[in-house]
């Protein structure tokens, strides 16, 4: 007796269980139509954050290019105006100061072309651009501080 009831009871757990686990294939169906749905908008979420993340990417790279190019530019017009500077230099000092000025300006005309060819890659190396061309330009930017101070002397 107690084994009949042990195994009536197992049973109708079993079968309870069956008939609330199980979901019908319409609900089957619905359920995986809203998981595909789901899925679908995660995608597009995705997608719209990736595009913006590359638009501000590009800009943030155009802002980047342009204030550089206007350094260079700013360094290019320092130059001249330090070659008509130093006409009046010694002749002694007058080979120094070109020889330095020629190592400025080529620092400049590297600097210029590393921008100009830098072609975009993934975070880690955009950054590392960003960092060493400022360190760059920033020791330029001191060279020429250190030349006009030197030629006042």
């Amino acid at each position: 007796m107690k084994k009949i009831v042990i195994t009536l009871a197992a049973s109708v757990f079993i079968v309870g269980l069956l008939f609330t686990s199980c979901n019908s294939p319409s609900q089957k169906i619905e359920n995986a139509e809203d998981n595909v749905l789901d899925a679908k908008e995660a995608v597009i979420d995705t997608q719209s954050d990736l595009n913006l993340a590359r638009q501000d990417s590009v800009t943030e790279f155009q802002q980047f290019k342009t204030e550089f190019q206007n350094q260079i530019i700013a360094n290019e017009k320092t130059i001249a105006g330090l070659k008509l500077s130093i006409v009046d230099a010694s002749q002694d000092n007058k080979v120094l100061y070109e020889k330095k000025l020629a190592e400025l300006e080529k620092q400049n005309s590297d600097l210029k072309i590393k921008l100009a060819e830098y072609k975009e890659g993934g975070t880690d190396q955009w950054q590392t651009f960003k960092v060493e061309f400022k360190r760059d330009m920033d020791e330029l930017g001191k060279a020429f501080s250190d030349f006009t101070v030197s030629d006042k002397e």
